[in-house]
């Protein structure tokens, strides 16, 4: 079991587009690491464009742009208590591990988040 799920996150940080795989663990520090590691397993799958044509599947996808102008606690503010379209992760998440996803989303470039190109 554990040999398959490291096969998927192989193939899952693989594919190109993906905020995540574009950002080298190298230059993470610890906190950004874990940070990184409940992106992908609880947020990449919304709040990730996967190929350049095709929208985030649910939600916006997430660059460190969602941090400015302040914004930081109210981005763990709604990490721990979701949305309507969005579930809360306050009984999963301790408020470390939601410190370590905003630590990650600092290192999320616009750039590295693909869009689609302008209409012709």
């Amino acid at each position: 079991m554990k040999r398959s799920a490291s096969a998927f996150m192989f193939i899952i940080a693989a594919m190109p587009g993906l905020a995540w795989a574009q950002q080298g663990t190298a230059t993470l520090n610890a906190s950004q690491m874990e940070g990184q590691r409940l992106f992908v397993q609880h947020c990449g799958l919304c709040h990730n464009k996967i190929q350049v044509n095709v929208p985030a599947p649910n939600g916006p996808v997430i660059t460190k742009a969602v941090l400015d102008n302040g914004n930081e606690a109210q981005v763990k503010t709604q990490i721990a208590n979701g949305s309507p379209n969005m579930p809360g992760y306050k009984l999963m998440f301790e408020p470390a591990q939601i410190d370590a996803l905003v630590d990650y989303i600092r290192t999320l470039n616009p750039a590295s988040a693909s869009t689609a190109p302008a209409p012709r």
